[in-house]
Formats: structure tokens, sequence, C-alpha cells
């Protein structure tokens, strides 16, 4: 499969090209800067372009049949996020290639109540801008139609680099906790579900989660 990622220097997009390679599938990262591109296998080839343009974006995917999104803007940035989903929908729209975003667990239910993460009491206020980025993120494709054929892939509250296990369980709206409300997933774990889905697709326009 032949697979472009945006976001690949990232904590989740890196670890997105480890486990498509280590999976023999054909990788290009997508950068705004190319020159500063460091660190990635010497097999990923990497393009230039802006992934807030839709022109640009049609040009870095030409030929793949999967679009990975793993980005996740600066502080100060955040808005970038529904930006990018908008561009990524026109880029892709009535073509063959397929799209998985990495979001955020901000908008999942928390289990036992009817509220979403984010407005939990007590949710950080410093990751109440990613949080609410993430939820507009999503609405821009819930709210899409269907001229793409995307997934959204919201993570466990906790997602931190860690180890491959190579379990997760998966779920739609509801955060995934374990007895004691614990949620959390690694990096590398949610790596191996988007290829998981990305090669056994289940997922066609909406959004699911992963967590242990």
């Amino acid at each position: 499969m032949r697979i472009t990622v945006f976001g690949a220097t990232g904590g989740v997009g890196s670890r997105v090209i480890t486990e498509a390679l280590s999976r023999g599938h054909r990788v290009r990262a997508v950068s705004r800067d190319a020159g500063k591109v460091r660190g990635l296998p010497e097999e990923v080839r990497v393009v230039e372009a802006d992934a807030t343009d839709a022109e640009q974006i049609r040009y870095a995917v030409a030929g793949s049949d999967l679009v990975i999104s793993a980005t996740r803007p600066g502080i100060g940035d955040e808005h970038e996020l529904s930006k990018v989903a908008a561009a990524l929908l026109e880029a892709l729209a009535d073509s063959e290639i397929r799209l998985l975003v990495v979001g955020g667990a901000g908008s999942l239910i928390v289990p036992g109540t009817d509220a979403i993460l984010s407005d939990q009491p007590g949710f950080p206020a410093e990751l109440l801008p990613i949080a609410t980025a993430c939820n507009d993120q999503l609405a821009v494709f819930e709210e899409s139609g269907t001229k793409v054929d995307w997934a959204y892939l919201s993570p466990s509250a906790l997602l931190e680099p860690g180890e491959r296990t190579g379990s997760y369980r998966l779920g739609a709206h509801e955060l995934i906790a374990d007895d004691e409300g614990n949620s959390a997933i690694s990096m590398e774990d949610l790596a191996m579900a988007l290829l998981d889905e990305a090669e056994h697709p289940k997922h066609h326009r909406v959004r699911f989660t992963a967590g242990y």
C-alpha cells in the first residue's frame, strides 16, 4: 500500500511510519519545510506541502492509496486543525484515496456520564484549546458528506510514548477505560490500530476510538 503521512515527525506520526514500514508499505511524508525534516528512515520519501492548502495536498498525495493525518499544531495555532481537515476533504473529494485522521479524546463521552471528556469538572485548563480544536476538527468531518472515505481515530485520555503491546480495544463514541477508570494507550499501539484499520477497513465516515 502507498501511504502518505502528514505530521510524520510527531509522536504519533513517526510511530505510524515505523509501523507502516514494518508491514512492507511504501511511505511518503509531508512537511511544510522538507529541508528541516530529520530522523526519518531513508526509504521514506519527503514531500513539501502546506496541509492547509488543498492544491498542494493534491500534489503531495498523488498516487497514494491512503492518507494518514497526525498533525498537531503548536500552542496558539490550534485552530489550524479545522483548516487542515477542510483542505484534506477538498483535496481528496471524489478520489479513491482513503483518509485516516488522528484526532483528540476530548469529544469522547466519559462512561457513566452524559458529558464528553473536555466538559468534565477538573479537565486541565491548559488542554482546553487543543481539545476544543480537536472537537471542531471532528465536526468538520462529520458535516462533510460522502465525497471522501474518511475515519477519525480518537485516542484514549492518556496518549504517551510507550511499548507496542500488540493489544488494544476498539470503541465508538465512549471513552475506553479500565475497571479503575484509567484510560490510556501507547503511541505505538495507536499506530498499530491505525495500520490495522488501513489494512482491514471497518470504519467509514465515522469516528472510532482505541484503548486498553
